[in-house]
C-alpha cells in the first residue's frame, strides 16, 4: 500500500496540508530537500490524511508511529535521498500531530463538562477541566441539587459512545410510565408504551441505535445526580489526556485568544491559562456566556417562571422496601401546582414539590403546611411522615427555575458553550441533562465529519443545535402544563388513547410527542414539527366527531339502526379522519393513507 501511495501526484495532495505549517517546516528546516522529495512527502501525507483523517490523532501512540513507518516505505522506496525523506516524513508527522492537538478547557467539571472531556480525549486532544468547587468524590456531603435525573434514550446514546451506558442501566431504576395520584388517594398508571411497541426510529444519521437492556428501552431511568457526577469524573480521569483543576473559579476570559484567568481557593494570585478551544459547560449562570453577551450580535433571553421547587423525601418502609410502586414516575397533579417522586437505589424516593412562590410563602407555619398537605396530598403525608415533612420543608428555601435561550454558541474557532450554558430549560420534560449529553455526541460527530476542523465544526454546531435547543426549551414549558393540569382532563386521556391507537397502526409515521422526545434521537425540531401537524389532525378529528354527533342528535335521534351506523361513522372519522373538512394532503403526506 505504501508503494501505491508513492505513485500519487501532487494534485492529489490534501489542500488543507499545503502552504501551511508542514510546508513551512520543510522549507525552514530542510532547505536542501529536492522539490520532488517535498512534493512526494506532501503527497503521501495528504493521502494518509484523506484515508486516515487529517488530524492523525492516532499517530500519538507507539502503534501510530509504526503506522507512520509503514506509510513511509513508499517514500523511502522512491526517493534518491532515502534517509533525509524518511526523517522528513516521521518528524513532519510529529510536528503536524502536535500542532493539530487542541488544548480544550471545560470550565466546569460537572456532568456535561466531564462527558465532553471524555469525547475530546478519545479523539487524542488534551483536556483541562476547571471546577470552582471541590472534587465531589472527596466530599463527605454532596452539596447542590439532589433532584434525581431522568435518563432517556438521548443521554444513554451519548454515554454508550464512551462505554458508560451499561453502568447507568445497571445502577438506574427503570420507570415504565407515570403513576397519577388523585386527591382521594386513587392511583392511575399511564404507561409510556402500553402496547409494548418499541420505537422504530433512527437517529440523526439514520443509524439504528442499539442500547443495553432492550426490554427496558421504553423506560426512563431514575439516576442519582451524585452517582452520575462521580461516574463521569472517574471515567474522564482514566484518560491520561484529561487533567483536573479543582478549586479554580473562572474570573475572566479573553475568548478571542483562548486566554482564561482563574482564582484558586486559598491563594491571592490568579492563575492564567491559554487554550486552543475554551468549552463553557458551566451551567445556567455561565461565566463564559456572560463574556459572549458583551459581544455585538449575540442574542440572549431568559425567563423565570413563577413557580419554584422544594425537595422532600419518602423513606423506605420499616422492612426496607419501596413505599410505592417502584417502576413509575409518581405525579400528584393539582392544577396550578404539582408534586413528583422518583425512586432511589436505597428504596427511598426523591420528592419535588413545584408550586408558585406566593403559595410557598403562605405556608409559613407547621400547622398551615400540614393542613395544606392533608387537603392536597393526603396520601403523601403518611408516606413522608408528618414530622419529616415539617423538618424538610422549613430546612431550606424553594429554588427558582429559569429557561435560557441564546445564539450563537461559539466565537470563531476558540470558544463554545454547551449544555445549560447554551440552553438551560425547566425540568418538566426531563431533557436538560439528556440534551447536554446529546450536545457532546453531536459535537463529536461533527468533529469526525470535518476532521476536527473547528472553523467548520463550531459554526455548524451553533446553527443546527440552536434550533433544536429552542424547540426543547419550548416543549419543556408546555410539558409543565401537561403534568400539573392536563393529565387529569378527559381531553388529555382521549388524546393519549388516540395517539396510542395511531402509533400502534402506523409506528413509523405517527409517533406521539413524548415518545419521539424521550425514546428516540430524532431532532427536537422534528419532534416539534410533528406535534404541530398532529395537533391539526386531532383538531380535524374533533371537528368531525362534533359535527356528526350534532347531526346524530338533531336529525337521526330515536332511530336505533341509524344510530348504530352513525356510531361506526364517528369511530371511522376518529381513526381515518374521513370528513370533507379534513386536510387530506396532511394525512396522505404524513400517514400515507389513501381515501
Amino acid at each position: 500500500m505504501g508503494l501505491e501511495l508513492g505513485r500519487l501526484n501532487t494534485e492529489e495532495v490534501n489542500p488543507h496540508l499545503r502552504g501551511g505549517r508542514v510546508e513551512n517546516y520543510l522549507g525552514n528546516n530542510h532547505p536542501s530537500s529536492p522539490e520532488r522529495d517535498s512534493n512526494l512527502y506532501l503527497t503521501i501525507l495528504g493521502s494518509i490524511a484523506q484515508h486516515e483523517t487529517s488530524a492523525l490523532a492516532n499517530f500519538a501512540t507507539e502503534p501510530g508511529f509504526c503506522t507512520v513507518s509503514y506509510y513511509s516505505f513508499g517514500l523511502y522506496a522512491y526517493s534518491p535521498d532515502r534517509g533525509l525523506n524518511f526523517d522528513l516524513l516521521v518528524i513532519g508527522v510529529r510536528v503536524y500531530r502536535e500542532s493539530s492537538a487542541l488544548d480544550h478547557v471545560a470550565t466546569e467539571a460537572g456532568k456535561v463538562g466531564s462527558l465532553a472531556a471524555c469525547y475530546f480525549a478519545k479523539r487524542g486532544h488534551t483536556v483541562h477541566l476547571y471546577e470552582a468547587r471541590e472534587d465531589v468524590r472527596q466530599s463527605e456531603q454532596f452539596r447542590g441539587r439532589s433532584i434525581n435525573l431522568a435518563m432517556s434514550v438521548r443521554g444513554r446514546t451519548a454515554l454508550k459512545e464512551v462505554g458508560l451506558e451499561k453502568v447507568i442501566v445497571k445502577h438506574g431504576i427503570p420507570m415504565k410510565g407515570r403513576m397519577v395520584h388523585a386527591v382521594n388517594g386513587e392511583r392511575r398508571p399511564i404507561l409510556y408504551d402500553p402496547n409494548n411497541k418499541q420505537v422504530e426510529l433512527e437517529d440523526s444519521n439514520n443509524i439504528q441505535v442499539e442500547l443495553e437492556d432492550p426490554s427496558n428501552k421504553q423506560s426512563i431511568y431514575s439516576v442519582s445526580r451524585k452517582f452520575l457526577n462521580e461516574l463521569l469524573l472517574t471515567a474522564a480521569e482514566k484518560d491520561p489526556n484529561v487533567h483536573f483543576h479543582f478549586h479554580h473559579k473562572l474570573v475572566a476570559a479573553d475568548l478571542d485568544t483562548g486566554s482564561t484567568t482563574f482564582h484558586r481557593a486559598g491563594q491571592s494570585e490568579a492563575v492564567s491559562e491559554t487554550a486552543d478551544l475554551v468549552v463553557g459547560a458551566d451551567g445556567a449562570f455561565s461565566t463564559i456566556r456572560r463574556q459572549l453577551m458583551k459581544r455585538p450580535g449575540f442574542d440572549y433571553s431568559q425567563r423565570y417562571i413563577e413557580h419554584g421547587y422544594l425537595e422532600l423525601c419518602i423513606p423506605p418502609t420499616e422492612d426496607g422496601e419501596f413505599a410505592m410502586e417502584q417502576n413509575y414516575l409518581h405525579i400528584w397533579p393539582r392544577g396550578t401546582f404539582m408534586m413528583i417522586a422518583l425512586p432511589n437505589q436505597d428504596r427511598s424516593w426523591t420528592v419535588t414539590l413545584f408550586m408558585p412562590f406566593h403559595k410557598f410563602d403562605s405556608l409559613d407555619t407547621p400547622e398551615k403546611l400540614v393542613e395544606f398537605f392533608r387537603e392536597c396530598f393526603p396520601d403523601a403525608v403518611a408516606l413522608i411522615g408528618q414530622e419529616q415533612l415539617v423538618r424538610d420543608f422549613f430546612a431550606t428555601r424553594p429554588s427558582s427555575l429559569v429557561s435560557v435561550k441564546c445564539k450563537p454558541y461559539h466565537i470563531g474557532c476558540t470558544a463554545l458553550i454547551i449544555g445549560d450554558a447554551a440552553h438551560a430549560m425547566v425540568p418538566f420534560y426531563g431533557q436538560g441533562m439528556n440534551a447536554g449529553f446529546e450536545d457532546c455526541r453531536l459535537l463529536d460527530e461533527l468533529m469526525e465529519r470535518h476532521n476536527d476542523d473547528l472553523s467548520l465544526v463550531l459554526p455548524e454546531f451553533s446553527q443546527t443545535r440552536n434550533e433544536d435547543a429552542e424547540a426543547i426549551c419550548d416543549l419543556a414549558m408546555y410539558n409543565y402544563i401537561e403534568m400539573r393540569d392536563l393529565v387529569n382532563k378527559r381531553s388529555f386521556l382521549w388524546r393519549k388513547k388516540l395517539d396510542e391507537l395511531l402509533f400502534w397502526l402506523f409506528p413509523r409515521k405517527w409517533v406521539p410527542l413524548y415518545t419521539s422526545v424521550t425514546f428516540s434521537n430524532m431532532s427536537y425540531t422534528k419532534c416539534l414539527s410533528n406535534k404541530q401537524w398532529q395537533d391539526k389532525v386531532r383538531l380535524h378529528c374533533l371537528s368531525s366527531v362534533y359535527f356528526i354527533e350534532t347531526l346524530k342528535f338533531n336529525v337521526y335521534r330515536g332511530t336505533p339502526d341509524r344510530d348504530s351506523n352513525l356510531d361506526l361513522l364517528v369511530f371511522g372519522s376518529l381513526i381515518f379522519c374521513e370528513s370533507s373538512a379534513l386536510d387530506y394532503e396532511a394525512i396522505e403526506n404524513n400517514l400515507n393513507l389513501k381515501g
